[in-house]
């Protein structure tokens, strides 16, 4: 992928291992902070990254990092359970997807950066990325930050309402612990809780047609509760598609 520069933002893929471990530090404010020793350089690692390629966002006036996420390429459904996300679900229905497929993972934006621009930017590498691969579906685990699903209820119930993932493809459970959101909860979600509890890199693979496993899985080594998310492509409203690729092009 060229890189990508819009605005004050550039996209890049990591060109060393200089730039994998920046991309590592990023992913240990996010998702280890609690363990971040001042006088220690903290990095979020697993044998995932060796095997993917990292896409990094920087400040083009400060050069600095402020979101990375990594890509690992599949042929097809038969290759799924190489991904991150088998480790958690069981994803044998998705083995007769057809074609390719990209596991996005480990999503993060600095936890003291707000722009809405980065997000925008990233989707636009990640839409480029999918046109000139052509790939047909993304998908990854959507985090929400701590494990008290007690915070979250209203998303999870918009979720079970409107965004569970087709039979055909939908995801078992695999992982000892997860949260039942589909079979547990009972009520209406109130849309303006899911505005402010909603994460937003699962909030925009929902606009796009994204669905989603119905339970969650409870990550105690990252404080997190995930949700796998599917995307397929050809389900992108055509609207969405051309304002992916005003930002892509």
């Amino acid at each position: 992928m060229p890189v990508l520069e819009k605005g004050c933002y550039t996209a890049r893929f990591a060109s060393n291992d200089t730039d994998i471990q920046a991309a590592q530090a990023l992913r240990a404010l996010l998702f280890l902070p609690d363990k971040i020793d001042p006088g220690t350089a903290m990095r979020d690692q697993d044998e995932f990254d060796s095997i993917c390629r990292h896409v990094l966002i920087e400040d083009c006036t400060t050069q600095q990092l402020v979101c990375c996420f990594r890509f690992l390429p599949l042929l097809d459904g038969m290759e799924i359970e190489r991904s991150y996300s088998a480790q958690f679900y069981e994803l044998s229905a998705l083995k007769r997807f057809s074609g390719k497929m990209v596991e996005m993972g480990r999503f993060c934006v600095h936890p003291e950066k707000s722009d809405p621009d980065i997000l925008r930017i990233a989707w636009g590498a990640v839409t480029r990325y999918v046109d000139e691969n052509k790939v047909k579906m993304l998908f990854g685990c959507s985090s929400f930050q701590g494990m008290d699903a007690g915070m979250y209820l209203d998303a999870f119930a918009l979720l079970k309402t409107h965004h569970l993932a087709p039979h055909r493809w939908s995801p078992k459970v695999k992982a000892p612990s997860v949260y039942r959101f589909a079979q547990r909860l009972r009520h209406q979600p109130d849309a303006a809780r899911v505005t402010i509890c909603m994460p937003p890199l699962l909030r925009t693979y929902l606009m796009m047609g994204g669905w989603v496993s119905d339970h969650a899985v409870i990550d105690r080594d990252l404080n997190t509760l995930h949700v796998f998310t599917g995307l397929e492509i050809a389900q992108i409203p055509a609207a969405r598609k051309r304002l992916l690729r005003m930002v892509a092009y």
